[in-house]
């Protein structure tokens, strides 16, 4: 389909795009006027991480065609749990630490997104605003009705829990109801017209636009992105050593820019399409270098991602360490660290501590797979002792490269 919005033309020609509600409807909407749409985040850690990058970068390309975005953040779902994609109930948190969470993470949001009280400007909302104002027996008789046990049995969500025989909470089967109101909410308290997730969210964003259409008579749309893995099949945002987190306490800025240099050549274009805002015609010109030559490219991945994410100044001393570190095999100032004790450290234990490793086995199994080094040198005894006293740098693999540093007396 041709577009004529500059939203969906955008969407389209980054690779944001795989299922449209009514493609047609939205597209002459966003073509005419200004559209608000929304995301919702679940606020369960103090940042988010990479696996969100996608849907963040959604609204930064509603905003940039004009349009108004709206991060919805789970004060009131988190409380329940998303079900989706997960085979236990999620750990409830605390009122003070959702909060705390959310404070986090509107720092990331603000480094792509323009807030303010404008048109095209973005606000943040907490949808225990609402949820938390509404009365079980209103929930009952006004949302209630309009579900019925037979769809909610048949989304994936609830399916796949109950294949496996796993418990599934009175809480959590009510979660895809809650977000169905946020979206009816939101359509009434402040126009938005669009839902935006990824491929795993069109179920319960399907049922926000039916419940829309039954309570209100408004019409409303929904987009989803495809899922997201890397080219080896690997889900976004996870490593052997954890989550790579958007905030800056959660991630020290070179780990988060290794992580980016460090992908797959075959994933170069399709990264630089939806996480940075190079035109199109340099993407092609990048993804097409072929060889040695596509390191170059990463490099720009790496620094163009960073810099929005972390800033410029972050994107720039992490690409200053990695030279120092690969070209003249010296310790760059954001290397990741970790205490030396006096009486040194084991290896095992020093690749554990410093994240190279995310267990004693995992580190086991890099030294004997020949991956671990100390000053360049290969190690192979997994019962190796790292004196103490003096700064050592430490390596696993040839991508990931650290610091020892003595602890002063």
């Amino acid at each position: 389909m041709t577009y004529t919005s500059a939203l969906l033309r955008l969407l389209d020609e980054r690779g944001y795009l795989h299922q449209l509600t009514d493609a047609e409807g939205l597209d002459a909407l966003a073509a005419k006027q200004v559209v608000p749409g929304y995301i919702g985040f679940d606020a369960t850690a103090p940042s988010l991480h990479v696996g969100s990058l996608v849907q963040i970068m959604l609204l930064r390309r509603l905003q940039q065609t004009g349009h108004k975005p709206v991060v919805v953040m789970g004060g009131g779902t988190t409380r329940i749990g998303d079900p989706t994609g997960r085979d236990e109930s999620r750990k409830m948190l605390s009122d003070e630490a959702i909060e705390a969470n959310i404070a986090s993470i509107r720092t990331i949001f603000e480094r792509f997104l323009t807030f303010g009280d404008g048109p095209t400007d973005a606000v943040m909302v907490n949808n225990h605003d609402w949820l938390g104002k509404l009365g079980y027996i209103e929930l009952l008789q006004q949302v209630g009705t309009h579900f019925t046990i037979n769809r909610m049995l048949s989304f994936d969500s609830v399916k796949l829990r109950l294949e496996r025989e796993q418990p599934m909470t009175f809480l959590e089967f009510n979660y895809m109801i809650l977000q169905g109101y946020d979206f009816r909410h939101l359509a009434r308290a402040m126009g938005v017209r669009l839902q935006m997730g990824g491929s795993d969210q069109w179920g319960n964003i399907v049922n926000g636009i039916e419940l829309t259409r039954r309570m209100d008579g408004e019409e409303v749309y929904g987009v989803t992105t495809p899922l997201l893995t890397t080219a080896d099949g690997a889900k976004m945002g996870k490593t052997a050593a954890g989550a790579v987190w958007l905030n800056d306490d959660a991630l020290p800025a070179y780990d988060f820019w290794q992580y980016w240099r460090n992908a797959d050549d075959r994933d170069v274009g399709k990264f630089l399409r939806l996480f940075t805002d190079l035109p199109l015609d340099e993407i092609a010109r990048l993804e097409s270098l072929e060889g040695s030559e596509i390191n170059a490219a990463k490099v720009v991945l790496a620094n163009e991602v960073t810099r929005l994410c972390r800033g410029e100044e972050a994107a720039r001393a992490a690409e200053a360490t990695a030279a120092a570190t690969f070209a003249g095999g010296g310790v760059g100032k954001d290397l990741p660290e970790l205490d030396l004790p006096a009486a040194g450290i084991g290896l095992i234990e020093a690749l554990v501590g410093i994240g190279f490793a995310a267990s004693r086995g995992e580190a086991k199994r890099l030294i004997a797979g020949g991956g671990a080094r100390v000053d360049g040198e290969g190690i192979a005894d997994e019962g190796f002792h790292i004196p103490g006293g003096v700064e050592v740098r430490i390596s696993a693999g040839k991508k990931k490269h650290g610091v020892l540093r003595p602890i002063p007396a």
